[in-house]
């Protein structure tokens, strides 16, 4: 009875167990892991961090929807909202200065006071202890009974107080008898540096703080079922643009919570464009991997054909093997980029300080979706031509060799692939860029691998060493393996550079955003007659370097000679900049750390203006424009002239608006602003400062510095983390390339060694080709890096680009070195082989 032929499925698993075992499918598996690994971990770290956000949204509001304004708030706001069934609270915001009772040294201190009414906070929970050093707290039942004060835990120590002391604000003195530990709805912003103080909203009246000039933040915190919550937001969105009123708008989790946006930003886009050059990386190593696993399997296919098994079942069998192998090394990738996820929740858990939520399935929906990609796009098509290998190759080796893969079936497979990697970067710009980028360098680089081979032909006929002669003949007689292997090897070195280019500039952008000896105070309402004074006191203190600035006061009335009005504008950002004042200035010389974008700055020009590129974003401004400002009842017009970059995370002064002028007109009224950094003792340096200038208000940024410098630190680390899956995807690259050739080496350095070659000349000839190839790589990859880099910098991540002029030599040196590392570990046996069994085996 004849004997059945073996099942797909069996014949499927005996291929991918025998393969595993000998140890041929491990680079083309190693590669899809180290891809999904990179991708897949940070997807679980954004989606976490992405619902976390989402949970806490209404607990860092303080409530669902919160109407601010920077005037008392008309009633009609409060009845429409009681009406809609909402609970409603309101409460005050504004800086001022509070001192500890003359018995206990009267020291003073800029605080943050918040006047609060019972039903305060709607949302999330207000944390209060007994105990300075508790940092956990317990839930408030309340808020501060009259005559009571709950401050922070600086504050006492600032004041040299303890609980139970007494604290002037204003004319009211009040007891000092909990310490805030949370306060849910903090936000961020430049007087939220300051110590918080909360009392109650019947107190404030007898203060005497709140004055007509009063900087107050108004706010109008409602909560309620959603349904409720949104008709009030309409309506109110309404009434804000039927009235025209100015100052006052509605307030969302994004626009409350702004600190550190821009290094997170930054961070996420870095990390993404590391998983996404690490799964490119992989695609190329898993192609070269395919090809090479397909031409090792030949013989076996034709041997199978001579027996009888069908092209289909041989192709379907591939497929199944191929795919359980793809589906296992991605399912390997997703446990691997699930571990590494909390690595950076660990890493960046100071700055979270929040439980994240589970995850969902996407990133396991995405990573296995980029696996089996990778295998379906770039494993399975030449493997699938050993279907069509010839039952004649058993008797003759010159027939069944695999061609290229059809055009329509890579390109296919390819936008697959691409689609999923510009889904995975959640940025329709870099996701684009990187995978072009990678595309087109992957051409480039083939195309003058095909240039330099011409020239290396025409360089044969002028002779030369026999080494010389043998190297370049073995390159010429090999083109199209040649371009696969200096196209290969330049774009894994390419993606290596360029992250460590824009690693080396981006890290280098945060540190000197927040240097060591970066201020630590700031100093505003310094009078003109006080100028030359305080400039004095900080001389004779020892401050030699500090920002200067006169500070005016304006807000925006006219673009172009059109009225501002907030309902012109889609963005709430948009809306909010033009119900505002601006805190304006003028300089003569441009801030050296406000580099410029667009125009020229020209010192003392007239009627100019130099505006901050993200205002001129938001406000559709440009260079030409006409902008008036209201300035103390008075209008004054200025042509934008230059646009300047501003790196709001920096520690310096900075402002939207500068004027090129060495000085304003006579009529419009200005303070000063000073930064600097305060010399040890910091403590009596403030008492001095604040007893010779009682009426300066002094911000004390310590603590916001140590906490952003700790925060980039933490970032820096996680980066530097991922950074290692792309250089070990490089190094997959770089042995699936080397190793591509092998069999081809073997076979033309036994003939040498037949015909009388010695195995020094051997040695030579190989490290020649390989340094040579290596070299051609490096110096490809570190060009295109160079302007890829450039390209990211200025238009993703927006840092100052200065061009690492020294990259093509470390290119070159270390692709030839990393090209002869990797020969001598892949090709390490080839010369040892006996000329016999590798011609024997070349016969087979």
């Amino acid at each position: 009875m004849p004997r059945r032929a073996p099942s797909v499925w069996a014949l499927a698993w005996r291929s991918l167990w025998r393969d595993a075992r000998a140890g041929e499918l491990t680079v083309l598996l190693l590669a899809i892991a180290l891809a999904v690994a990179a991708l897949s971990a940070v997807g679980f770290f954004a989606e976490r961090l992405q619902a976390g956000l989402q949970r806490d949204a209404r607990q860092l509001l303080g409530g669902d929807l919160v109407l601010r304004s920077d005037h008392p708030l008309p009633p009609e706001y409060a009845q429409q909202a009681r009406a809609l069934g909402l609970a409603l609270t309101q409460h005050l915001t504004f800086p001022t200065m509070a001192r500890a009772d003359a018995a206990a040294g009267g020291e003073v201190r800029l605080v943050s006071l918040k006047a609060v009414q019972p039903g305060y906070p709607l949302r999330g929970e207000l944390r209060i202890s007994a105990d300075v050093d508790d940092v956990q707290g317990q839930p408030a039942a309340g808020v501060p009974p009259p005559g009571q004060a709950w401050v922070d835990a600086a504050l006492l120590e600032a004041l040299g107080l303890r609980l139970g002391d007494t604290l002037w604000l204003g004319e009211r003195a009040l007891q000092i008898t909990r310490v805030v530990v949370v306060e849910p709805d903090r936000g961020a912003g430049f007087l939220t540096f300051a110590p918080r103080v909360l009392i109650h909203a019947d107190d404030l009246p007898a203060t005497g703080l709140v004055q007509p000039a009063s900087r107050i933040q108004y706010r109008l915190v409602v909560a309620g079922a959603d349904e409720a919550v949104q008709r009030f937001e309409r309506w109110a969105q309404q009434r804000l643009q039927a009235s025209g009123e100015r100052g006052a708008g509605l307030e969302s989790l994004h626009s409350g919570r702004p600190e550190l946006q821009q290094t997170l930003e930054r961070a996420g886009q870095f990390l993404r464009l590391v998983a996404l050059l690490a799964a490119l990386l992989a695609a190329v190593a898993v192609a070269v991997a395919a090809r090479q696993y397909a031409l090792r399997h030949l013989d076996d296919c034709a041997l199978l054909r001579v027996l009888g098994l069908a092209q289909g079942t041989m192709a379907r069998a591939y497929t199944v093997a191929l795919g359980m192998a793809g589906l296992a090394a991605a399912l390997v990738g997703l446990v691997l980029g699930w571990a590494v996820h909390f690595v950076f929740a660990w890493w960046l858990g100071d700055l979270l300080q929040v439980q994240l939520p589970a995850p969902g399935w996407m990133p396991v929906a995405l990573g296995l979706g980029v696996g089996l990609s990778l295998m379906a796009t770039f494993g399975l098509p030449p493997v699938l031509q050993l279907a069509r290998v010839p039952p004649l190759r058993v008797m003759r080796r010159d027939v069944g060799a695999p061609r290229p893969a059809a055009w329509g079936v890579v390109a296919a497979g390819g936008v697959g692939l691409a689609l999923l990697l510009v889904l995975a970067a959640r940025d329709l710009r870099l996701g684009a860029m990187a995978v072009a980028g990678f595309a087109l360098a992957l051409g480039l680089f083939a195309a003058v691998a095909w240039l330099v081979l011409r020239a290396l032909r025409w360089l044969l006929r002028r002779g030369g060493p026999a080494w010389w002669t043998l190297a370049t003949r073995q390159l010429a007689a090999r083109p199209a393996y040649a371009m696969v292997q200096v196209a290969s090897l330049a774009v894994g070195l390419m993606a290596l550079l360029l992250l460590v280019l824009l690693r080396t500039d981006l890290i280098d952008s945060w540190r000197a955003a927040t240097p060591a000896d970066a201020p630590n105070r700031f100093v505003i309402n310094i009078q003109p007659d006080q100028a030359e004074a305080f400039r004095a006191h900080l001389a004779q203190a020892g401050v030699q370097r500090y920002d200067w600035y006169p500070m005016v006061r304006g807000r925006l009335v006219e673009i172009n000679g059109r009225a501002v009005r907030p309902q012109d504008f889609t963005a709430a950002r948009a809306q909010r900049l033009v119900e505002r004042e601006f805190n304006l200035s003028y300089s003569a010389e441009r801030p050296a750390h406000n580099p410029l974008a667009a125009g020229r700055w020209q010192p003392g020009e007239a009627g100019a203006v130099s505006v901050e590129t993200g205002l001129a974003e938001e406000l559709g401004l440009r260079l030409g424009d006409e902008l008036a400002f209201d300035i103390a009842g008075s209008v004054h017009r200025a042509r934008i002239t230059s646009l300047r970059r501003v790196d709001w995370a920096s520690m310096h002064v900075n402002f939207f608006v500068l004027f090129p002028l060495a000085a304003m007109p006579a009529e419009v009224p200005y303070t000063y602003i000073a930064a600097f950094r305060v010399p040890a003792p910091a403590a009596g340096f403030d008492r001095a400062l604040l007893a010779r200038f009682p009426n300066v208000t002094s911000v004390d940024t310590s603590a916001a510095l140590q906490q952003v410098q700790r925060v980039l630190g933490q970032v820096i680390g996680a980066v530097e983390f991922l950074f290692l899956f792309s250089l070990a995807a490089g190094v997959v690259v770089l042995l699936a390339t080397v190793g591509a050739t092998r069999a081809e080496r073997e076979r033309d350095y036994a003939v040498l060694r037949a015909l009388g070659a010695r195995a020094p000349l051997l040695r030579r000839l190989q490290r020649t080709e390989l340094v040579g190839i290596g070299a051609l790589a490096g110096l490809l990859a570190a060009l295109v890096a160079l302007a890829i880099g450039a390209v990211l910098a200025q238009q993703v991540f927006r840092f100052a680009w200065q061009p690492a002029w020294w990259l093509p030599v470390v290119g070159v040196l270390g692709g030839a070195g990393l090209a002869l590392l990797a020969g001598w570990w892949t090709l390490r046996g080839v010369l040892r082989t006996p000329v016999v069994q590798t011609l024997r085996h070349a016969l087979q």
